[in-house]
């Protein structure tokens, strides 16, 4: 009885003493990581991301941000292993635009810590987006004491907008007798509601004494500068305007028949088969001086300056209207910043005759083309 009685004391001792001497935490890491702020979207593309989970092999904590948050000052809060403690202080206020902030984690027994570097890391999300061009606003225009030409325009948050070029008021200069619908470029009844017919005509006797003896038709995204149009006519296209998206494809519909008979500056006969141009181009719009460029017809295809072009090349000829789609080739990244302020400008140029630009191409050959797009990204704010 007495031995009995001992060894249940002695087995409460030990249990005792188990609970008394249970030694402290040994571990030192950060389990977990997260942020409150009163408007999320501010800051993070997804309320998620204000929580960040720590596997044990990490000790870089990286927040992924938008690309420019509203804010760069937070107090991070962090769940740590039990009776861990953390310098600075847990929830502490920091100005993470300034880089990393060291954290030290020590264990409950102070003899282990641990070093963490927590930030905050902006990157671009990019979003699909569509810019449509269906060719439904047309005007009539003219110079004084010469026949109207038609123009094409685009609504724009301060009404109608001249935002594509032709060589039509060109045009008016050298043949000024002529009716408005045997100008180069005209509206035609599209694939749905209205599209552009593009026509390389004959510029008549002014147009032949002057060595310019055909005008393509052609419409492109930019400006024409008559005040050019007779001194200097590849200058007097000026392509492109301001975009700030990044264009992925360039796609729409088109038909087009060439005529047989291909002339050059002088009327001769050229043994060449005629063919359109179909092709966009994006590029910067300032130099590295900082001077503001505007790409013409001597250098839109060969400027440095050039980030991008979709070009369709060979143009088959289709009596029916027939997809076209072709992607973008970049040749240098994008800026972000320089996108955001209107930096990049985009160039879209369609001809009748590719060779117009040199006076060469045949007479009768006709481009139309509809519901033009550019598939393109943009940034998500």
């Amino acid at each position: 009885m007495i031995f009995r009685m001992a060894s249940v004391a002695l087995l409460c001792a030990a249990f005792t003493s188990c609970i008394k001497e249970e030694a402290p935490n040994a571990e030192c890491d950060i389990e977990q990581a997260f942020v409150s702020i009163e408007k999320p979207g501010d800051v993070f593309y997804n309320a998620n991301d204000t929580l960040v989970n720590i596997p044990s092999t990490t000790v870089d904590i990286v927040f992924r941000t938008k690309r420019k948050p509203k804010q760069t000052v937070f107090a991070p809060k962090f769940r740590l292993t039990e009776g861990a403690t953390i310098t600075p202080a847990n929830g502490s206020a920091h100005d993470f635009g300034r880089g990393p902030v060291v954290y030290t984690v020590t264990s409950e027994d102070g003899n282990s810590s641990r070093v963490y570097r927590v930030s905050f890391q902006g990157s671009a999300k990019m979003v699909g987006d569509v810019v449509k061009f269906d060719f439904e606003n047309v005007a009539k225009d003219n110079l004084t004491g010469l026949a109207d030409f038609y123009k094409w325009q685009e609504k724009g948050p301060n009404g109608m907008e001249d935002v594509w070029g032709t060589g039509n008021a060109g045009f008016s200069l050298s043949a000024w007798d002529q009716p408005i619908d045997a100008d180069p470029t005209i509206p035609i009844n599209g694939m749905e509601g209205k599209g552009v017919q593009m026509t390389t005509r004959s510029t008549g006797a002014l147009g032949k004494m002057v060595k310019k003896p055909i005008a393509a038709g052609n419409l492109f995204y930019g400006a024409f500068d008559l005040q050019n149009a007779l001194a200097d006519a590849l200058k007097a296209t000026r392509f492109g305007h301001p975009f700030n998206r990044k264009p992925i494809r360039f796609t729409g519909y088109y038909t087009y028949n060439p005529a047989e008979h291909v002339t050059d500056q002088e009327l001769h006969t050229v043994d060449i088969k005629d063919s359109a141009a179909v092709y966009a181009v994006f590029y910067r719009n300032h130099d590295a001086k900082g001077n503001a460029v505007v790409l013409d017809g001597t250098n839109i295809k060969t400027s440095p300056l050039i980030i991008a072009t979709a070009d369709m090349g060979y143009v088959k000829p289709q009596k029916a209207w027939t997809a076209f789609e072709v992607s973008f080739k970049y040749v240098s990244n994008i800026d972000l910043d320089v996108l955001e302020h209107n930096g990049y400008s985009l160039a879209i140029v369609f001809s009748s005759s590719k060779r117009g630009d040199q006076f060469i191409g045949a007479i009768g050959s006709t481009l139309c083309v509809d519901k033009v797009r550019i598939i393109c990204e943009k940034e998500e704010k």
